[in-house]
């Protein structure tokens, strides 16, 4: 009895995560795809506004040379003004980490975008920084932090159905089997992180040259991101960020998708 009854809680608690989920759908307006969410834009902004402060400490804060976190901004609004980024609710603002060691940039929900000092230095060129900031914006306009949200609700509550169905307290092995669910839903979640990267790659693609950049400055980050990795990346299965070398491909396909007869001479390189 007390088995059955484990399956019947086990099988509500699925069902009920399924239903939560695929019921609350809406359609993006900058992609165009139908998407599982349930987090409003004003919940977004409201959630990256209040991470943000925590987020810039933990990069030593905000970087004291103020004409260059001014230039950031500047580039950054010019990406926003000129895209489908500015026909969103986002509040887009754009800030220079301090810390000069660590690689890196991303955006939190609602239009709070990071770049580091560290990153920042290693790029050639404004247009290069025009590409990681066009990644970040694309990240926002494609709500993949709410995205995120959803599909950690959903794993999280189907994780704990299958634990509540495969664990017999008279049965101490099969906790087992309930880790061994947790590590399915951790790595289906990865999964969607590669492919919310690759989305992102792809809207940089558009908006670099509606903003006036020549988007294969894209392909030249990835380059440095791949030096600067050097011969300690994880493998591409276990990272939430594809390979760089992988992107570059990926990129190519996009630019000649866009422009079969050429990037335009004109756009800054």
């Amino acid at each position: 009895m007390r088995g059955n009854l484990r399956y019947i809680i086990a099988l509500v608690l699925a069902l009920f995560s399924f239903v939560t989920y695929y019921c609350k759908r809406s359609v993006n307006e900058v992609t165009g795809e139908t998407q599982h969410v349930d987090m409003t834009a004003e919940q977004e902004i409201a959630l990256g506004l209040q991470a943000a402060p925590e987020m810039a400490q933990q990069y030593g804060g905000i970087h004291p040379d103020r004409q260059a976190g001014a230039r950031v901004e500047e580039i950054g609004q010019q990406i926003v003004r000129s895209t489908k980024a500015a026909q969103t609710p986002y509040k887009f603002q754009f800030h220079l980490l301090a810390d000069e060691n660590t690689i890196n940039a991303f955006a939190l929900p609602g239009g709070q975008i990071f770049i580091t000092a560290g990153l920042l230095k290693n790029l050639k060129s404004e247009a290069q920084v025009a590409g990681v900031l066009a990644h970040e914006i694309g990240h926002v306009v494609a709500r993949h932090s709410a995205e995120q949200v959803a599909k950690s609700q959903l794993t999280q509550g189907l994780t704990g159905a299958a634990a509540i169905g495969m664990y017999d307290p008279d049965r101490p092995s099969t906790a087992v089997s309930a880790a061994a669910a947790a590590m399915v839903a951790k790595l289906v979640t990865m999964r969607f992180g590669r492919e919310d990267e690759l989305e992102a790659d792809k809207l940089a693609v558009d908006f670099t040259p509606q903003a006036g950049y020549d988007p294969r400055a894209m392909i030249q980050v990835m380059q440095i991101l791949e030096q600067s990795g050097g011969g300690n990346n994880p493998p591409e299965f276990m990272s939430t960020h594809p390979n760089p070398g992988n992107r570059i491909a990926e990129l190519e396909k996009d630019i000649a998708a866009e422009f079969p007869g050429g990037v335009p001479a004109n756009l800054k390189k």
